[in-house]
């Protein structure tokens, strides 16, 4: 039996029952991995919606689409991006932008998910890449921002480095799927960067995160395969060890002579 694509009513069906679990993927690979591994929703880049076996690698995964803030400008350009992206499989488009433009894409029944708390693209206005919500009036700018995606429309947001306890009474009140990044176990699910749980850079990892493999280990050991068997190859050529007789075509003695006679004769 063909299994079921988990769906919005899934989602919400699922707030307050249990942690739904969500990735950010990068590569086929990656989503592939994570339909086998059981993950509730992924989130992709535009680009990866266009690799041929994108829907066939997660058939049943949730998938949300993110539309950069700043690449897409107009509520036009949004509702562009969105359609095109539910055309080629996405189940919903993350959105950073304004309510005027999450407000436009509900109207369409495209269900999006919004952002709150510590929202990266617009870090200058609190501070910097820093927990947001630690006073009570920041505490309720987060609620407020929430309170407005409801009334937009949006279905579900990202939560993102919150304080736990004001992640939990938020989403104790509020009819979004919740998804935390960094704030806590009272949100409806949890939220990390596959790049961050393979441990596959090297560049900072946030406290919020947890690495579960050394990729870049492996990363190294593959480049250092790599480089020994260029290597060896050159050498190969030098000595005269490749190419050997299993590596090339023969051909029969007198065709050879033949096509000798007549190149002597052009």
């Amino acid at each position: 039996m063909t299994a079921k694509k988990t769906t919005i009513a899934d989602l919400r069906a699922l707030k307050g029952k249990r942690q739904l679990i969500m990735l950010r993927v990068e590569s086929i690979e990656e989503a592939a991995a994570a339909e086998q591994a059981g993950i509730d929703m992924i989130s992709v880049p535009p680009h990866l919606l266009k690799h041929p076996q994108f829907r066939e690698a997660v058939p049943t995964v949730f998938c949300v689409v993110s539309l950069s803030y700043g690449v897409y400008l107009t509520p036009k350009d949004y509702l562009r991006g969105a359609f095109e992206a539910r055309r080629a499989g996405a189940d919903a488009v993350y959105c950073a932008a304004s309510m005027r433009v999450v407000r436009r894409l509900a109207e369409e029944r495209i269900p999006v998910c919004g952002h709150v708390g510590m929202i990266p693209s617009q870090i200058s206005w609190t501070g910097g890449f820093r927990a947001v919500g630690k006073t009570v009036e920041t505490a309720m700018e987060v609620w407020q921002r929430v309170r407005d995606l409801e009334k937009a429309g949006a279905v579900m947001a990202e939560i993102e480095v919150v304080p736990e306890d004001v992640a939990a009474e938020i989403s104790r009140r509020t009819s979004l799927v919740l998804i935390s990044m960094g704030a806590g176990a009272g949100c409806d699910g949890q939220y990390l960067f596959a790049t961050d749980v393979l441990g596959a850079h090297r560049g900072h990892y946030p406290r919020h995160s947890k690495t579960y493999r050394n990729f870049v280990a492996e990363f190294d050991r593959l480049q250092s395969e790599r480089i020994s068997a260029f290597r060896e190859f050159a050498d190969d050529v030098a000595t005269g060890v490749y190419p050997a007789a299993g590596h090339v075509v023969s051909v029969n003695g007198q065709v050879l002579a033949e096509f000798i006679r007549r190149l002597d004769q052009a």
